[in-house]
């Protein structure tokens, strides 16, 4: 059942004082993009009439294919606390559709509502809690964003050691004049480097929350003259920052069927079928949960960053799926190689889709890891018989390219256009010649 209709939307507006209204989507690569109207074309955009140039949007398309029209998710409306409480600001995520007002195959929001879709077919409902790790570094005397940081704080240290609390109080605090509810904040491991929890939720709303969380961050970071950076590897030497995603299924009726008491681990078979299908499809997908060149200077071992496939039910550091202690109700997997570049809607999507796929073929997972992998080399991984993530974007690129399963759960037409760019990408970074090989090599040779 929706929270608003369109009066409740339009009443919304005028007492509140809202200026502008962002209709907001995100381009294959979960850019967030936006066209800004005023109050007196409101009643246009909640009448699904508010049109944009598809062709100017990363991966959406051609120039001869223009005509593209946002449909406003009504559920999506928020204020911005942080803009001004006179003439606000307020945005609606929306869905691309085209001119002939049917869903526009390259939208990631249409991806995942599919596989949703799917998933309610079976009788399920996705939920995700996403854990999101950024840096805040300063800009230099142009605003422009640097590296840079006066912290030299670790793991839950507090302030004064801990420069940034009063900046993550003002995120937390903004958030949930949003509506979010957060469940903790804290400092990471490396300098400079936070964390802020919050409550999961449904699937599309997840992703919803994690471009607007992105958003807030970055916004409130640059209010107190900080940049927020979401880059999975800004500093060599330094745990990079991860985007954990912790996944479960319900069923019609709420009740969590990840959970089942007469398991050693608290788990059902749902739960391990729907874990084994993620182990299965995890390297050909990690492209979409590990997006950029610079990802994979995260996945390198001795960083806490997951390298192997494989899962354990301990808490240790550097698996790739854990089991948290939590059980009953809050039994659930956590996948720890994504990242916060992705594009949540495809990352979810694929997510959700390889687990269930696990479940439709009743998949069984391989056993848990009971040895610290980490600590092996891969003559030891192989002995084991234990697989690798990509290293590489390269290597992502390769074994994504050909997977039917993943051309069929994001459509022919982001999957091509993904693809291409990605290659594109890859080919330009290995053109480029690094400050590391002109010190290491120029005087050599």
């Amino acid at each position: 059942m929706s929270k608003y209709s369109k009066e409740d939307i339009i009443r919304l507006v005028e007492e509140e004082d809202v200026e502008f209204i962002r209709l907001q989507f995100t381009d294959i690569f979960g850019m967030l993009k936006n066209v800004a109207i005023t109050f007196s074309q409101l009643e246009k955009a909640l009448d699904n009439r508010c049109m944009f140039d598809g062709s100017a949007i990363e991966g959406f398309v051609r120039a001869e294919e223009t005509d593209m029209y946002l449909y406003p998710d009504l559920d999506t409306f928020e204020i911005f606390p942080w803009r001004p409480q006179q003439g606000k600001v307020a945005r609606l995520m929306c869905d691309v559709y085209c001119s002939d007002n049917t869903p526009f195959e390259g939208d990631p929001r249409y991806v995942l509502k599919k596989v949703l879709k799917e998933a309610e077919d079976m009788g399920y409902r996705f939920n995700v809690g996403p854990e999101c790790e950024f840096f805040l570094f300063h800009t230099d005397e142009e605003g422009r964003p640097t590296t840079t940081t006066h912290e030299m704080a670790g793991y839950f240290d507090v302030g004064p050691i801990d420069l940034a609390e009063n900046v993550r109080r003002d995120i937390v605090l903004n958030l949930e004049e949003m509506g979010f509810e957060i469940e903790s904040s804290h400092h990471e491991i490396a300098p400079a480097q936070h964390e802020v929890d919050f409550k999961y939720a449904k699937g599309l709303v997840a992703a919803d929350n994690i471009l607007t969380f992105k958003m807030a961050v970055k916004t409130i970071a640059k209010r107190h003259g900080l940049h927020a950076t979401f880059m999975p590897k800004p500093k060599a030497g330094v745990n990079g920052s991860g985007m954990h995603i912790n996944m479960s299924l319900e069923d019609k009726n709420g009740k969590n069927v990840f959970a089942d008491t007469s398991d050693e681990l608290g788990l059902s078979e749902t739960a391990y079928q729907f874990m084994a299908g993620i182990l299965a499809h995890i390297r050909n997908m990690t492209i979409l949960t590990n997006p950029i060149v610079n990802s994979y200077k995260r996945l390198i071992p001795g960083y806490d960053a997951p390298t192997y496939i494989g899962w354990s039910p301990a808490a240790k550091r550097g698996q790739l799926i854990r089991i948290p202690s939590s059980r009953g109700e809050s039994t659930r997997i956590e996948l720890r190689s994504p990242d916060s570049a992705v594009n949540p809607y495809l990352a979810l999507a694929a997510c959700l889709a390889a687990g269930l796929d696990g479940i439709k073929k009743n998949m069984v997972p391989p056993k848990a890891l009971s040895v610290n992998v980490s600590s092996m080399d891969e003559r030891e991984w192989k002995e084991l018989g234990i697989s690798q993530l990509p290293k590489t974007l390269g290597e992502a690129i390769e074994a994504f390219e050909g997977d039917e399963f993943l051309m069929g759960v994001l459509g022919n037409h982001i999957y091509t256009k993904y693809l291409e760019a990605k290659k594109e990408e890859w080919g330009e970074f290995r053109a480029q010649v690094t400050d590391w090989e002109i010190g290491e090599y120029l005087y050599k040779f």
